[in-house]
């Protein structure tokens, strides 16, 4: 069942400047991670199918949008499990950002590997949570979880072509 969302309730453009300053948030966290990050990318040896470093920048201020809005839609309902599931939310928030540190500033790849099947986890629990309560705030999050698949794969790639720089 849709939920009924209603723009004109009162609090419904705070939430979703709420909903965006939390995520905007864990996006400038991991910035500030990946200042430096497109000299480190270039040094890595990296499979073939590795996205060139200019791409993750539009990538993830897409996926940042659509997580927020989702966030958003999910608190606009009113459902008794949406505090459940925006808590499950702001966990996998810290799970995006802390991968940015523990890859590009720590260099730590074991961890970060670690870190991205958590973060892969926490995304899926958030989805089948949210799919309860607004599915279309599921079908949001559906992207991000594609690219979190990929960024996974590349993450476990990275670190065992490049043991000595990770």
């Amino acid at each position: 069942m849709f939920a009924t969302l209603s723009p004109r309730r009162p609090a419904a453009i705070p939430a979703l400047v709420l909903s965006f300053l939390l995520t905007g948030g864990a996006a400038a966290t991991a910035a500030t991670a990946s200042r430096a990050s497109a000299a480190f990318y270039a040094q890595l040896d990296r499979p073939l199918w590795a996205p060139p470093a200019w791409l993750f920048g539009p990538a993830w201020s897409v996926l940042y949008v659509l997580m927020a809005i989702a966030a958003w839609r999910v608190w606009r309902t009113g459902d008794p499990l949406r505090g459940r599931a925006v808590a499950v939310y702001g966990v996998q928030l810290v799970f995006n950002a802390l991968w940015t540190w523990l890859f590009f500033v720590w260099r730590d790849g074991q961890w970060a590997t670690v870190e991205v099947i958590a973060l892969w986890g926490s995304i899926v629990t958030t989805i089948a949570l949210f799919a309860r309560i607004d599915r279309p705030a599921a079908v949001l999050l559906a992207p991000y979880l594609v690219w979190v698949s990929f960024a996974s794969a590349l993450t476990i790639s990275v670190w065992q072509r490049n043991p000595s720089l990770l």
